[in-house]
This record gives structure tokens, C-alpha cells and sequence, in this order.
């Protein structure tokens, strides 16, 4: 699902609704938050599912309070609310791990502190990655780091229908044992300093918690593959830094936005043909472009060599000249190789444009010209100086 078409919907238009919190020694949010959001209110949000991320303690609670038979206060829930199925059983219930895979118990070092914030970011990003899906996360329980954590988790994968919330709850009831959610008939219970209340007197809210959506800034392989939470973060300050292009025609691809991009030959080839022509300050090329062909095998024979038989076939195909097709092709497959890597937003500002109106519509970089180098990836660049004696001499033996 693209965003605009997500914009659309209303999340509770969505087959799959997922509410997802991290918990610690309380699991009395999770009833809390499912109440405000199914039960209270005229435009009711109800999951299809509960997840929680937890520690090995607040899943046992978690299990023993809520999910048992005695007192099972998420089936009373339920009961008293008249709220369909909603799937929340142990394997709901992720526990946090340390660097040896064993179970925490808190989070009580850096080193927990790092598995929690990579533990808790992967679990929205999965969750992010079903279209059909719409992520309601609440930061009410847990650690506070641990709320942190999965709040810049959305903000870095969250979609148009995803939503974040905190839950408040009113005095004398919140963090109290005994409260789970308001009753919907009389049940007097014992506060903290020993005086008696009426649970069906409560007042549970929810506070929705606007956030920044950052995910179209990221690049494709931590949306659909595993994300730490410091790669992404990483990942998502470059998207929003000035461009910056680094060209490895020996290395076969490209750097754009702080992110490596294979490309095959024949698409590094019209990308450099494209970005020297940039750097040189010349106009937008089309196929019928006087030299484009020799441009183009000229950049053909930096990256495949003399040698090459890939380099004969290119340079008999394009013996009349290089033709709209053949153009249209390299250009085309040159700007879908870097919006797969990239994804749309981060790809934008290193993409192959087109200028002009028909019939006289031209194409090439926009960049600035002086965030382009070549250079290999992971060396010292070129500086201005190396690069334009470079173009000078590609020029004056005929290269361009």
C-alpha cells in the first residue's frame, strides 16, 4: 500500500489492528489501553490482536494477571465490554532477550539498554511491513527508556494509518494493584493509603501523541529487512543531510545519501555518463544527443575494460547511434535500481529528470554539481581539484 492510499483510510478500516506496549512490573496498562481504545469513547478503535514486549518478570505477570482463568481480568475485560475475540495469548508476549540470548529480567546495563532498543525496534517494523496492518503503539508502560524506544521506533516506521498514545488514568486508581479497568457496574476496592473507592467511578483517557513519520526518508533494506535501532537512527540523519553522491565506477556502484547501491554495468555506465555531464556544466541529454553513444562507451569502458566482450556488443549495438529504446531502457532500469535501494523520498535528489516539454524534453541529474565525486567508496575522495583536472583531461583525449 502506497501513502497516499493509506492517508485515505481510517485505521479502523483495516482488517488487521495491532496494539502493541512495552510493559514492566505493571501489566494493569495493557487493560487500561484497550478499554480507552474499544470501550470508551463514540469512534472506538478495536485490535485484533494484543503484543506486548516485556521482560521475563512483566510477562509472567502479565500471564498470571491478565490471561489466566483466576482472575483473567483481560477475559473480564472482555466480558464486561462485550468486545470480540482479540488474540493475546503467550505467544504474544516477546520477551526481552540479553546478548546470549537469555531472558532479561530488567534492564539494567548498556548492553541491556542496546538489545531492548534493537528488540523493541524490529518488533514495530515487522509489524509495519504488513500493509493490511494498522500499528497502534502506547508508550504507557515500561521503563521510560523502553517508551522511548518504541515511540522513535514509529516514528521511524510508522505509516499514515499507525498511531501513538499514552494512557492516563485518574487518582486514586492509577498504579493501583488492583485497578485494571474502569467497571462497568459498582466494585469498591482498596486504594494505596487504605481507603476504599468505587472502580466504576475511574476515568481512563487516551492521549493521542502526534509524531514525525521518517519512514519514506529510509532506505529499502531496513524497511523490508532486520533494523537495529542505531542503524536506522543513523540511517534516518543522513536521509534528512544535504545530498551527497560518490561515484566507484572500479567498486561497480554508487553511493547516494550515505547508502551503497550496486548497479550493473550498463546502468553505472549511463548514471556516470549522466553525472559527468552534470559536473561539466552541459545540458540535458536525449538519445539523439550528438556523441552520447561514444559518452556512454566511453564510461562503458572505465567500468568493464578494453577487454571485455560485454564491451564489443555495447559498442555494436550502439554503432548507428544510441536509439529512443535503447535510451528510454538505460534510463528507466538507472532509476528503478536506485528507488529499490533507496526507497522514493531518499532516492529523489540523485534520480535521472526530466526538463522540457515534449518534443523537446531532455534528461539529467539535478544535483548540485559539487556533491558529485568519483571516487572508490571508503578512500579519500577526489578533491575539486583532482576531479576538474580529470574531466579536463577526459576531455582534451576525447572521452566526453
Amino acid at each position: 500500500m502506497n501513502t497516499q492510499a493509506g492517508a485515505t483510510r481510517k485505521p479502523q478500516s483495516y482488517p488487521r489492528r495491532v496494539l502493541l506496549l512495552v510493559t514492566g512490573l505493571s501489566p494493569q496498562v495493557i487493560t487500561e489501553a484497550v478499554y480507552a481504545l474499544a470501550a470508551d469513547g463514540s469512534d472506538p478503535w478495536i485490535p485484533t490482536e494484543v503484543q506486548v514486549v516485556t521482560t521475563a518478570e512483566g510477562a509472567e505477570r502479565v500471564r498470571l494477571s491478565l490471561l489466566s482463568d483466576q482472575p483473567g481480568w483481560f477475559h473480564r475485560l472482555r466480558a464486561d465490554y462485550d468486545l470480540p475475540p482479540i488474540q493475546f495469548g503467550p505467544d504474544r508476549i516477546h520477551i526481552l532477550r540479553d546478548t546470549d540470548g537469555q531472558p532479561l529480567e530488567d534492564i539494567r546495563s548498556v548492553a541491556d539498554s542496546h538489545q531492548a532498543a534493537d528488540q523493541i525496534t524490529e518488533r514495530v517494523r515487522a509489524l509495519s511491513a504488513d500493509p493490511d496492518c494498522a500499528l497502534h503503539v502506547s508508550i504507557a508502560g515500561g521503563r521510560k527508556t523502553m517508551g522511548y524506544y518504541v515511540g522513535s521506533a514509529l516514528s521511524l516506521f510508522g505509516r499514515p494509518q499507525d498511531r501513538l498514545s499514552h494512557v492516563l488514568v485518574s487518582e486514586p486508581f492509577e498504579s493501583n494493584w488492583d485497578f485494571f479497568y474502569p467497571a462497568p457496574a459498582s466494585r469498591v476496592m482498596t486504594t494505596r493509603d487504605n481507603k476504599l473507592v468505587d472502580a466504576a467511578d475511574a476515568r481512563v483517557t487516551l492521549a493521542e501523541i502526534p509524531f514525525l513519520r521518517l519512514r519514506e526518508g529510509l532506505p529499502k533494506r531496513l524497511i523490508d529487512g532486520a533494523a537495529s535501532f542505531g542503524a536506522t537512527v543513523e540511517a534516518a540523519q543522513r536521509g534528512l543531510a544535504p545530498p551527497d553522491l560518490v561515484i566507484d565506477l572500479a567498486g561497480g556502484h554508487i553511493r547516494a545519501g550515505g547508502e551503497h547501491v550496486p548497479l550493473a554495468p550498463a546502468t553505472l555506465a549511463f548514471y556516470a555518463l549522466m553525472a559527468r555531464r552534470r559536473l561539466k556544466g552541459m545540458h540535458g541529454a536525449r538519445w539523439d544527443t550528438d556523441g552520447l553513444a561514444q559518452q556512454y562507451l566511453a564510461e562503458y569502458r572505465r567500468i568493464a575494460g578494453d577487454l571485455s566482450g560485454d564491451l564489443e556488443r555495447v559498442a555494436e549495438a550502439l554503432a548507428d547511434g544510441m536509439t529512443q529504446e535503447y535510451f528510454e531502457q538505460r534510463k528507466s532500469r538507472t532509476n528503478t535500481a536506485l528507488e529499490s535501494a533507496l526507497g522514493p523520498q531518499l532516492a529523489a535528489p540523485y534520480l535521472i529528470h526530466a526538463d522540457g516539454s515534449r518534443p523537446h524534453t531532455r534528461f539529467g541529474l539535478r544535483i548540485a554539481p559539487e556533491v558529485i565525486r568519483f571516487a572508490a567508496v571508503g578512500s579519500s575522495p577526489l578533491s575539486t581539484g583532482e576531479e576538474t583536472a580529470s574531466l579536463s583531461h577526459s576531455a582534451r583525449h576525447g572521452d566526453l
